[in-house]
């Protein structure tokens, strides 16, 4: 699957044709599982395409000799604001699945959130590399399922919790369902929970889900999760000034805003759309990120400068993984990396601290500005 994609590899320009490659790499049923979204995927579409909207405002004449990328989530040090989202089952991208895109994150010196639907064992993940993980959780029917993946994780070392809160029932993915996808043996629930199902029809993951999550489950809820752990807890898939205020007052320790990389609810909006919102109710008081539709370092810039503290980026890591194992989803970051510091340089910021609301205008400024 890999040598045919070395040559081409090479000339690769920009994140966005690795997507291609791993198209002409991966069998459809699971390039289909990696880039589709629910329904009419117009979400899908929407949090890429709501980054074309924002422009900056570049100051100049500012000493821009060096640029400084750096910055710090929950304490930890990273090396600019990318880290790895969680996403499922990378084994159907690369033999050596999530250890290689934690190793990658070593090498980049990044975050990596592991999936709870990962192919490879919360240990593997720990033992492959010693760069900071947090593992993200889903909350199960069987609560025991969740609790002892959360002791797991803490034992092996990793630094959080990221909690997925806007996964009730999974999302109406379509090319699932037509492509009738089987829901893998995943190693992590040996013993727990069985995810090895072959519905008669429709899709596996769905048959999954909806034996597994806890649709019941709710801001209350959450005192059963600080009880279980001593790690610090990010609630992802926040959408609403409202939300992220019940988040707050739940005691989090940060937020991701997030629509699952439009899986869930067609037709909720872009992510970066209703950033400025959360951060505005949030304040400074717990950091925010974001995810989904992040493509270009530019799009790293416009997140910061609408507030976000650091980026998540999941789809190009898998494309970079179909690619390269290790070395494409490195590749990824850097590149990522590499643009957002050039946008930095050209917008007239050394460092982090330097960006702010003024470097970028929205859709809605400009429009009010030609009433």
């Amino acid at each position: 699957m890999f040598l045919h994609l070395s040559f081409i590899w090479i000339k690769i320009v920009n994140v966005n044709e690795f997507q291609e490659l791993a198209k002409q790499a991966l069998p459809k049923i699971y390039y289909d599982f990696y880039s589709g979204g629910a329904e009419d995927q117009h979400t899908l579409k929407e949090n890429v395409e709501a980054f074309t909207r924002i422009m900056f405002r570049p100051r100049v004449l500012v000493d821009v000799s060096k640029i400084d990328t750096s910055t710090r989530i929950l304490g930890y040090p990273i090396s600019s604001p990318i880290m790895i989202a969680p996403a499922a089952m990378h084994m159907l991208a690369h033999p050596e699945g999530e250890t290689a895109a934690a190793k990658a994150a070593a090498a980049c010196n990044t975050i990596m959130i592991v999936s709870f639907m990962a192919s490879c064992t919360i240990e593997e993940v720990a033992s492959s590399c010693n760069t900071v993980k947090f593992l993200q959780i889903y909350v199960y029917k069987q609560r025991e399922v969740t609790a002892q993946m959360v002791k797991r994780a803490e034992k092996a070392g990793f630094k959080a919790i990221v909690l997925t809160v806007d996964v009730p029932k999974l999302g109406r993915r379509e090319a699932d369902i037509k492509n009738k996808l089987i829901s893998p043996k995943l190693k992590n629930f040996e013993g727990l929970f069985s995810t090895e199902l072959r519905p008669s029809e429709g899709s596996g993951m769905e048959a999954v889900a909806s034996r597994g999550l806890d649709a019941s489950f709710s801001w209350k809820d959450i005192e059963w999760l600080r009880s279980i752990t001593k790690l610090q807890i990010l609630v992802k898939g926040i959408l609403t000034r409202e939300d992220a205020l019940k988040a707050v007052e739940a005691g989090v320790d940060g937020i991701v805003v997030s629509n699952h990389g439009a899986r869930q609810l067609d037709y909720s909006p872009a992510t970066i759309t209703v950033l400025e919102e959360v951060v505005h109710v949030v304040g400074r008081r717990i950091p925010v990120l974001l995810e989904g539709g992040i493509r270009r370092g530019t799009d790293v810039f416009k997140a910061l400068a609408l507030g976000a503290k650091a980026v998540l980026i999941g789809r190009p890591v898998v494309y970079g993984l179909v690619a390269k194992g290790e070395d494409g989803v490195k590749k990824v970051i850097d590149m990522l990396k590499n643009e957002f510091e050039l946008t930095m340089a050209l917008s007239g910021c050394p460092t982090i601290h330097d960006i702010t609301r003024n470097h970028v205008r929205t859709e809605d400024e400009r429009l009010h500005s030609m009433l």
